[in-house]
């Protein structure tokens, strides 16, 4: 069997819900997806955390998938998509916080009331999130730190936890779904 015949092979599974198959199917392209991603965006954590992103969000709509006749294409496509995405998203922040630091040189701040909301919307949502946070079991708790407080890959997490890439992956993909459905 040829690597398009068993990346064809695992992307059925994972349309059936086997998890393996999709840890494998992101071993079995990882590496390329890297390769092409930072031709693309030549930021490593960048690449890999829309990698990463990738790969959550075929778990998420496994059961919506259709069948691929070429699955690293697809991946390709998917993650320059993502890319891009990610870089015109980037521009729109950027510009308006050029915007915003213009309108501040000019004296047009927002007004007291403006602020005083924004300040208590941030603050519901920093006690939701929070409240979210505690329903997560310890180990979860603590791999969410790590990855998007303290700003670790996936492999630094493993490392600090010494734990395999894949339970690191798996544990936070879990704690994700559980704060998702805390937060709606």
């Amino acid at each position: 069997m040829d690597q398009d015949e068993m990346n064809r092979a695992l992307w059925q599974k994972i349309r059936e819900a086997d998890q393996q198959s999709l840890f494998d199917l992101y071993d079995a392209v990882y590496f390329h997806l890297v390769r092409f991603g930072l031709k693309i965006i030549p930021q490593d954590e960048v690449v890999k955390d829309a990698i990463m992103a990738l790969f959550f969000k075929i778990w998420d709509n496994r059961k919506k998938l259709s069948e691929v006749s070429n699955v690293k294409s697809y991946l390709f496509t998917a993650l320059k998509r993502a890319l891009l995405d990610k870089v015109a998203n980037d521009e729109k922040v950027s510009k308006a916080i050029k915007e915003y630091s213009f309108e501040k040189e000019r004296g047009e701040e927002l007004a007291y009331e403006e602020i005083i909301i924004i300040a208590q919307e941030d603050e519901l949502l920093r006690n939701k999130l929070s409240l979210a946070i505690k329903q997560l079991t310890p180990k979860q708790g603590e791999l969410i730190r790590l990855k998007f407080y303290e700003g670790l890959s996936y492999e630094e997490v493993a490392l600090q936890t010494s734990q395999s890439i894949k339970t690191a992956y798996n544990t936070i993909y879990n704690a994700i779904t559980t704060l998702r459905a805390h937060l709606k």
